[in-house]
Order: structure tokens, then sequence, then C-alpha cells
């Protein structure tokens, strides 16, 4: 079965572990808000290649882990969707943040599937709420 969802990788120092098993819990995070995965991208780059775009896209001068553009919004539970994620943010936060690559991996993955849920971090309260949606999403794994 086609889970809809791919992933691709122009780090070459990188490879998702266990992807069968991320897929099937993406579909579950996305069918717990009630929608479905009609086509979702992760492409995992380096710091360089992410802040190139935030600045030429969002006009915003720095590092980021993660940018996630919607591919349509037309309010239906159908999600499309690409998500670029840095390596090289990703790595550097889970030291900072003690947490391990792959659970602040799963982190940033799920926060991009979120936000094309619905879900948006722009202000305290909104943050507050992708936190909580982060830590039901973190609680499905089953690997």
């Amino acid at each position: 079965m086609d889970s809809g969802i791919e992933f691709f990788s122009e780090v070459t120092d990188f490879e998702l572990v266990e992807a069968e098993n991320v897929q099937s819990w993406l579909q579950d995070v996305v069918i717990s808000h009630g929608k479905r995965i009609q086509g979702l991208t992760y492409i995992f780059v380096d710091d360089e290649e992410l802040a190139e775009m935030n600045e030429s896209i969002l006009q915003h001068d720095t590092y980021t882990d993660i940018l996630t553009f919607p591919l349509h919004d037309d309010g239906s539970e159908n999600l499309m969707g690409d998500v670029f994620i840095s390596v090289d943010r990703v790595r550097e936060n889970s030291v900072l943040f003690n947490t391990g690559f792959e659970n602040e991996l799963h982190r940033v993955m799920v926060h991009g599937l979120l936000h094309l849920v619905g879900f948006d971090d722009l202000d305290d309260d909104s943050e507050a709420e992708m936190r909580a949606a982060e830590d039901f999403a973190l609680s499905l794994r089953r690997f």
C-alpha cells in the first residue's frame, strides 16, 4: 500500500532510519486529526540550502530546522506538501536540547506535518498548542 509519503536526502551522510515505520507513524498522526495524506514529501538538506531558501522565499535571514510548503489548501481532509528539513540543524538541536538525534528528527518531522494539518506557532498560545500536538504525536510512535 502506498503511504503517499516520500523521503529524499540531499545530504550524503544522512539516511532516515526505519523509514517504513516513520511512514506508518506519520499516517497515524494524520488519521488522529481526521485527515489523510494525498502526497507528502520530506526533503533532507544541509543548513546552507535551507538558510538560502528561508531568505529567498520568506525573507528571513536565519538558519532554521524546517520549512513547510502546502501544495494546496482547499480545506479538505487531503494533505499535500513538501517539508524541507536541515539535518545539520537537527543534529545541533539534538545536542543543545539533549534529546537524541532520532527524537529531535521525529519532532521536527511531525512539526512540519502539523503545519499541514492546520497548526501554527506564530504566538505563545499557538506555540503551546503545537508543542502539545507534537508531544501527542510522538506518543503514537511504536518503534
